[in-house]
This record gives structure tokens, C-alpha cells and sequence, in this order.
């Protein structure tokens, strides 16, 4: 049996380790190492593809079935597009930005060489604009990031050239009880999970491939490589949902509650066009988590979507579903999960991939009829 008490917190540090490095999309190079590290302690092959993905190989006691766990290691960001004359730089989104949670935010410059510089974001002062225009929301090319700086020649001295990248400068905090918030929770809470189980996993009949993805948060671009290569029979993502759980959102609008366990994700996408999951795939999780005592959670959200979404589509397609760590504030520098969600998350992850069976599996590839 699983220590509940211990898994949390090594999940914590786990997380606090991933959640140092600052690595938006296009840049997960920067993780690797501690991805390499943690995933080779219990993998039988690891390698890294040629688009960044980290694949790990734990080999089952037979033949004839594999399962890929997903999890992305790209967060969201900022590339340079402008110096101005005075040293101040315009940004351009990586991924879901929303200009809402940037301003007045402090960020960290990552230079091409190299290079660690700390910034923060800034707007014209309310004193300066009209009363109505004050209320709003900026737009992104209202914002600008502010180094310190004073003139263009002293930004470049610096390092800092166009088409770097700027990423919230958060570290992980606790609150109370077992909540923790930080940055980039997603997607290093799926992340930790993927890691964490597959450490776990003993006695597998499949092959199990962790895969920690590229490019999730730019169109899922990691997955859709890795799956092709990989072709497995069944695959899980690992991946941070929506939990609003707070005041002024309706019960039925909340789609999961912090603390109440993994959520099993049922569909995603604006109308259900990111995934369906698998009815098979869904089962089965439902059916471990009643067997095992896990706590956990229907989930149905109206938009976004996994990296299961592009790996049910490849090659003649794969049987997918998701399992979602639950988080407040998701794709802003204070995100919110509870260490008791990770850790059942861990378990579930674990004891599927322990208990599917290679006759199980290869039954969800093709049905022969005749």
C-alpha cells in the first residue's frame, strides 16, 4: 500500500524542483536534465527525440502491448518582439497569456546566452489616460516589460535580443493544510505525477513509455511526434483542469473542487471537440479508483485540451483519456493545487498501467469482424 502522508511530500519537492526551471514552450531543453534524472532511476531505455521530448521505457513482463503517460513540460510565456529606444521591451504571447494576469507581474528574461535577468511588467499609469480606459484590461501591446534599463544599446549590452523569452518569476509557496501555489503548475503537476508513478509501477505486464512532451501549451506539437513514434495501444495524459471552487462561480460551473481527489476526465473542448475519452480507457480508471479506495472526481470542461486529444488521432488511433490534477487560477503565477490530489493522482496513474493487460490492450487496438 502507498503512503498517502509520504507521497505528498515527495510530490512537494518534486514539484519544487520542476517548478524552478523556467522553461516555456520551445525551451524545454532546460528541463531536461532533471527530467533525464528522475526518469532514468527506473527506466530500462531513455532517450530525447529530435523535437525535445523526454521518453522513458520501463519494459513489461511481456510482449505485445505498450502505454504512453503524457505529461508537458512547457508553460506558458513571452518572446521579445521589440527593443524600444529607451530600453523598455514588447512582448508577444507563448501560449494561452492572458494579458489580465501579466500586469504589474515580476518576470524572469531568459537570454539566448545564457543569462538570468529579472523584470516586470508595465502599463501606462492610470493618471495618464482617461477614467474609462483605466477600468480595462489592457491589450499586449499596451504591456512592456522593464529591466532597469535605459536605452536600447543598454538593453543589448545585456544580452537580452529579440526572440528571447520571459517567464513569471514565482517560486512555490505552502498554504494551509495541503494546498500549494506557485507557477507553471501546469503543466510540472502533471509532470511530478508522470514521474512519480512511473518510479512506482512494479510487476507491469505492458511496456510503459513516459513521455514528458514539448510544445502542449503552443498546439500539443510534442505528443503528436512522440505517439507516432511510440504507436502504443493506450494512452493517458497527465495534466492540470479547472478547479473554480470559489465564490461567485455556480456549483454546476464548477467542473472539479480542490481536495476531492484526481479528476477522470469524460470530455474536453469547446463542445466536446477536444477529446471524447475512450469508454474503455474511462471504465477501466473509474472501475481502479472504486477497487482502490482513490478518491476522484467526473470531470466535463468546455474548453481546453490535453495532449490525449492529439495522440487519440494518430496513425488508425489510440484509446486515450486524461487523469487532471485539480487547479485554481491556471496560466497565472499563483496557481493552486492540493498535495492530496497529486498523490492519488500518483496511485491511479501507478495501478493502471500495474493492471492493464496485454489481452486487455490488445483487444482496444482492432476488433476483427471477419
Amino acid at each position: 500500500m502507498v503512503d498517502i502522508s509520504r507521497l505528498k511530500e515527495e510530490s512537494f519537492r518534486l514539484l519544487e524542483k520542476l517548478t524552478s526551471v523556467h522553461a516555456p514552450s520551445g525551451f524545454e531543453s532546460n528541463l531536461h536534465n532533471i527530467v533525464v534524472e528522475e526518469l532514468e532511476k527506473s527506466a530500462d531505455r531513455i532517450w530525447i527525440d529530435s523535437l525535445g521530448n523526454v521518453i522513458a521505457l520501463k519494459k513489461g513482463s511481456r510482449s505485445g502491448a505498450s502505454i504512453m503517460l503524457a505529461a508537458h513540460m512547457d508553460e506558458i510565456g513571452l518572446f521579445i518582439s521589440y527593443i524600444e529606444d529607451d530600453g523598455f521591451l514588447r512582448v508577444t504571447p507563448i501560449g494561452g497569456v492572458l494579458e489580465r494576469t501579466l500586469l504589474h507581474q515580476r518576470v524572469i528574461v531568459l537570454t539566448r546566452t545564457g543569462k538570468v535577468l529579472r523584470g516586470v511588467i508595465g502599463l501606462k499609469p492610470p493618471h495618464v489616460v482617461k477614467p474609462e480606459e483605466a477600468q480595462k484590461i489592457p491589450e499586449m501591446k499596451e504591456l512592456f516589460i522593464d529591466i532597469g534599463a535605459s536605452s536600447k544599446e543598454e538593453v543589448e549590452k545585456m544580452g537580452v535580443r529579440i526572440g528571447d523569452v520571459a517567464v513569471f518569476d514565482r517560486s512555490i509557496e505552502r498554504l494551509a493544510g495541503d494546498r500549494v501555489t506557485g507557477k507553471a503548475f501546469d503543466d510540472r503537476a502533471g509532470l511530478a505525477v508522470m514521474i512519480r508513478a512511473f518510479q512506482l509501477i512494479e510487476n507491469n505486464e505492458a511496456d510503459v513509455y513516459a513521455v514528458a512532451t514539448v510544445q502542449e501549451e503552443v498546439g500539443l506539437k510534442g505528443a503528436r511526434t512522440a505517439a507516432y513514434a511510440i504507436s502504443p495501444n493506450a494512452a493517458l495524459a497527465l495534466d492540470v483542469t479547472i478547479a473554480s471552487d470559489f465564490p461567485g462561480v455556480a456549483k454546476s460551473e464548477q467542473f472539479t473542487r480542490l481536495g476531492k481527489g484526481p479528476a477522470i476526465k469524460i470530455a474536453d473542448g469547446r463542445n466536446a471537440s477536444g477529446l471524447i475519452t475512450h469508454p474503455e480507457i474511462l471504465n477501466f480508471l473509474v472501475k481502479i479508483a472504486d477497487e482502490e479506495k482513490i478518491p476522484y472526481q467526473l470531470e466535463i470542461i468546455p474548453g481546453g485540451t490535453t495532449d490525449a486529444s492529439i495522440i487519440a488521432l494518430n496513425k488508425e488511433g489510440v484509446p486515450s483519456g486524461v487523469i487532471s490534477i485539480p487547479a485554481r487560477y491556471i496560466h497565472s503565477p499563483t496557481e493552486v493545487v492540493d498535495l492530496n490530489d497529486v498523490a492519488y493522482s500518483i496511485v491511479l496513474t501507478k495501478r493502471f498501467a500495474e493492471k492493464a493487460s496485454v489481452e486487455w490492450l490488445s483487444s482496444l487496438k482492432m476488433k476483427i469482424i471477419k
